[in-house]
């Protein structure tokens, strides 16, 4: 039996993983701005702590994650869930958006990351899932602000890694493409109302997208789910996890793109070093 703590566990991802953890007996503390909203999607039972938790108040994580404690004794599982997207090219979006945005994505994780830790740096084990995307692998016209959140999400996931597999808590960054949750509608995902003509074929045609791919996206969240249920049971698990197919092609295309720019631009990428004239001097 694992004890979960799951941020965002009212809807998508979080809702689904954590009906799954519950339904094979694992505890689960789910949380959302609003507890209600909790026991309304997973019902009661003994083994489920519905908590208030608004992500970007780091009071409350401490006090959610100290509840958690209270109620199970431990936390194995952090799920890192909570988080929306915008869609606006990258001069059309707000400071007030943009903040927004940092707040919940990056500052939000780090706050619950930081409540829970202690706890898990205590036990000497645990597992910590972030939910990134593959908008934290490569980005793109449209979701330049939300990918520069996910970006961050990558970078702290991969320090985490090394700074926390001495004490025995493994760290793993996911990063799912499409899939076919609520996150493309209004509910999680912001459309910045600054429209910036000179970007109708870039970031304007994205918006455009992003509508006509809502429920059709190729990823099916039930699998996904199952996949992180029986993840956070895996040994040696790595620093990051691409699921769908359309994730894995766009990471074969990022890295195609970079050999080519390394095999173009190699000789004036190595010519900034000292000589070694100049360092024997």
């Amino acid at each position: 039996m694992k004890t979960w703590f799951i941020t965002g566990a009212s809807r998508g991802f979080g809702s689904r993983i954590a009906q799954l953890a519950l339904a094979r007996g694992d505890n689960v503390v789910a949380t959302a701005r609003n507890a209600a909203t909790v026991t309304e999607k997973l019902g009661d039972s003994a083994n489920l702590l519905a908590v208030p938790l608004d992500v970007t108040n780091e009071m409350q994580a401490r006090e959610a994650a100290a509840r958690a404690i209270e109620k199970f004794g431990r936390i194995d599982v952090l799920l890192n869930n909570a988080g929306f997207g915008l869609v606006g090219a990258v001069e059309e979006a707000s400071a007030e958006e943009v903040e927004r945005l940092y707040r919940t994505n990056v500052f939000g994780l780090l706050g619950v990351t930081r409540a829970v830790l202690p706890y898990m740096r205590a036990q000497r084990s645990g597992r910590i899932l972030n939910i990134s995307s593959i908008g934290g692998y490569r980005s793109s016209a449209g979701f330049g602000v939300y990918c520069s959140t996910k970006f961050a999400v990558e970078g702290l996931s991969e320090a985490l890694h090394h700074e926390l597999a001495p004490l025995g808590i493994h760290v793993t960054v996911v990063e799912p493409g499409y899939f076919r949750t609520d996150f493309l509608d209004s509910s999680s995902l912001s459309i910045s109302p600054i429209e910036i003509g000179d970007y109708s074929d870039t970031a304007g045609a994205v918006r455009h997208h992003a509508s006509d791919l809502n429920h059709s996206q190729p990823g099916d969240p039930e699998k996904l789910a199952h996949v992180l249920v029986e993840f956070a049971d895996t040994a040696n698990p790595p620093v990051r996890l691409p699921l769908g197919s359309d994730t894995v092609a766009a990471i074969e295309a990022k890295h195609a793109s970079d050999a080519a720019i390394l095999a173009t631009w190699r000789s004036l990428s190595i010519s900034t070093d000292f000589t070694s004239d100049t360092v024997a001097a």
